[in-house]
């Protein structure tokens, strides 16, 4: 039976309305594929229950990427707009006085932002070099400006404006090409002084304009065109998660997007959901508890201790140096989070040089000392008990503990209170070196270690060591 008149056309309509718009929300549910995958509801309970892909928890390190158009005015901040504009910070309103023309508008950056320089295969060539696993770059930060040629974001995007590219496509296309890093996607959730915005808030989020027109049509164009296996969500606009329809967007991405077997997210979907629901916990921005937590979790951290964006004004001591770098590294992987490290490239499309030696750095401590960070899990232990800035991890497949200490003792011993060593069965190895270390118990828990005598040049790497404990209890 052909249903009721009209009832053709309306379907036919509804198609045509979701192919123009390129949204989900209207075909029906792709039913259970592949040895029947299970569907997930669009509430937080269905989501939550979600297993996270096991590439993320393995993967420990990941670099983080702050560009846009507030990297042109490189002064202060990425939130360069709302402190000047907004809340009329005297250092920004100050610097705007004394560099551009009275009537200089935030929009007039756009055409500055010209990433001349950019030259995504090197980037991707930066970030191999690095060690991590993982990029995020930010699609679209606070101000509204999308980094791909957005059908949603009219004049105000990467390829109308400014460099006249789309950095996105070509960022993924060379680390696709280039490396074997995943790729993933930063996505502002609102806009500071989007009018749509602005009116749904004086509305106390009642109505929902902004996010039905702009936030998840974007949301649905960046997975579907660029397949990021990271969506790494942001600014919630202090409104709920039901306001930006956050749930029906991970029930699609979950259940029918490109990529809902590898896919991960965050926890940034609305007041309310950050650290409680989602995929992995952020909490904070710079979040490092020190401790183990139950559910998986990231720090994002930045190298510029004061800004995401690039600062033109940065000084030297305002960077993290590679010894804070590994310290960071370390501490989180070993109380079971992932690192995820910022760089802030210029508005001509450069990682600037001290960005580049920190991410080498990081990578030519990694190649020694990669097998007590990649594919590790927390040991019974974090950190050591007698011996301060000793941090452990687990090799589950080899069944190795990594005791990675972040100073060489003066005495050329070091004392750790955590292993119960085995006389006869337990050996101990320096990564790097090959002969096997003498040690001595103490008692039924505890266990000193001489190390190698070598010289400056002869250690493995320079800034924290791993021991592997093999056989203990």
């Amino acid at each position: 039976m052909s249903g009721p008149p009209g009832r053709a056309a309306l379907l036919l309509l509804q198609l045509l309305l979701q192919l123009l718009l390129g949204l989900p929300g209207l075909l029906p549910a792709r039913p259970p594929g592949g040895g029947g995958r299970p569907r997930y509801e669009p509430t937080w309970g269905s989501l939550d229950a979600r297993p996270l892909p096991a590439w993320f928890d393995e993967a420990k390190f990941g670099v983080f990427i702050h560009w846009g158009v507030f990297s042109v005015p490189s002064f202060g901040s990425e939130w360069f707009w709302w402190y000047w504009q907004k809340e009329k910070r005297e250092p920004y309103v100050k610097f705007m006085e004394a560099n551009y023309p009275p009537g200089f508008s935030y929009e007039d950056f756009g055409p500055l932002f010209t990433a001349e320089f950019f030259d995504s295969n090197q980037w991707a060539d930066i970030l191999k070099a690095s060690g991590a696993k993982y990029v995020v770059l930010t699609s679209k930060h606070h101000e509204g400006f999308t980094l791909w040629g957005s059908r949603y974001s009219w004049n105000w995007n990467a390829v109308d404006v400014g460099p006249k590219r789309d950095l996105v496509a070509e960022l993924a296309l060379s680390v696709r090409n280039r490396t074997d890093l995943r790729f993933g996607l930063y996505h502002s959730l609102f806009e500071w002084f989007n009018p749509l915005f602005l009116e749904d808030a004086t509305n106390v989020f009642k109505t929902r304009k902004f996010p039905t027109s702009k936030s998840l049509p974007e949301l649905y164009e960046i997975v579907t065109k660029y397949q990021p296996e990271v969506i790494w969500s942001d600014g919630n606009g202090n409104a709920p998660d039901t306001y930006w329809n956050s749930t029906g967007f991970l029930a699609w991405l979950y259940n029918d997007s490109p990529v809902r077997d590898t896919v991960v997210t965050n926890d940034r979907w609305g007041v309310g959901s950050i650290c409680t629901h989602g995929g992995f916990y952020t909490c904070s921005d710079r979040y490092n508890p020190g401790h183990l937590l139950p559910h998986k979790w990231e720090n994002c951290m930045t190298i510029d201790k004061r800004s995401w964006g690039y600062r033109r004004n940065a000084q030297l001591d305002d960077y993290l140096t590679i010894e804070d770098l590994v310290k960071q590294l370390v501490e989180t992987v070993s109380c079971g989070g992932n690192l995820l490290m910022n760089i802030g490239p210029t508005h001509d499309g450069r990682i600037a040089v001290i960005f580049e030696e920190r991410l080498r750095q990081m990578g030519a401590w990694l190649k020694v000392n990669g097998e007590a960070i990649y594919g590790t899990k927390p040991w019974r232990a974090q950190n050591d008990t007698v011996t301060p800035e000793v941090w452990y991890t687990f090799s589950p497949k080899e069944g190795k503990v990594n005791a990675i200490f972040l100073n060489w003792p003066v005495s050329g011993t070091l004392e750790l209170g955590e292993p119960q060593a085995k006389l006869g069965e337990t050996q101990v190895k320096l990564v790097g070196c090959k002969e096997l270390l003498k040690w001595v118990a103490l008692g039924e828990k505890g266990i000193v270690i001489a190390l190698p005598q070598l010289t400056p040049k002869q250690l493995p790497c320079q800034w924290g060591w791993t021991l592997q404990l093999i056989d203990i209890n």
